[in-house]
């Protein structure tokens, strides 16, 4: 697939095959988020890998909005060190993450990190140092829907040299 079709073609999926993901398709999507762009090239991101099906229950259930994350085949967690821009290169680094597995035919659907409630009990849940900080809950999967979501129209959301309403 190429570039385009790929960021045409991702969208939210919040059900998932009961198909794993090979060990080798999980590490090349963190190998490609791991590349994502970073303010001054920090690259102040970790990523944790989740498969145990325990464990997923247990960020599932933690997550207000991930219900979904139990079913998934694994979860991404994308763990940024705090700084001026970290919530920038968090969700840079995450939307690497969702395309890398959108390139490898893998579902994905982002579930909200810092500062939401759940957050602290997430890193307790993954070890995480309370100084770091969870950008995003990513729950990876084999595709069993296929959403269409209605999408605004080009020219209702481009303006040429200032903002037109």
């Amino acid at each position: 697939m190429d570039a385009l079709e790929c960021l045409r073609t991702r969208r939210a999926i919040r059900k998932y095959s009961q198909e794993p993901i090979a060990r080798e398709i999980l590490e090349e999507i963190i190998d490609v988020a791991r590349l994502a762009p970073s303010a001054n090239n920090r690259q102040a991101w970790d990523f944790i890998v989740v498969t145990n099906k325990e464990k997923l229950k247990a960020l599932a259930e933690a997550a207000d909005w991930g219900r979904h994350i139990a079913d998934a085949a694994a979860c991404v967690a994308v763990i940024v060190q705090p700084s001026t821009f970290a919530r920038e290169d968090g969700a840079t680094a995450a939307t690497y993450v969702m395309l890398a597995a959108r390139a490898h035919g893998v579902g994905s659907c982002w579930v909200a990190g810092d500062p939401s409630p759940f957050a602290n009990r997430v890193k307790e849940i993954l070890g995480v140092p309370a100084s770091l900080h969870l950008s995003a809950l990513i729950p990876l999967g084999y595709p069993a829907e296929e959403p269409h979501p209605d999408k605004r129209p080009l020219r209702s959301v481009l303006h040429w040299e200032r903002y037109h309403a």
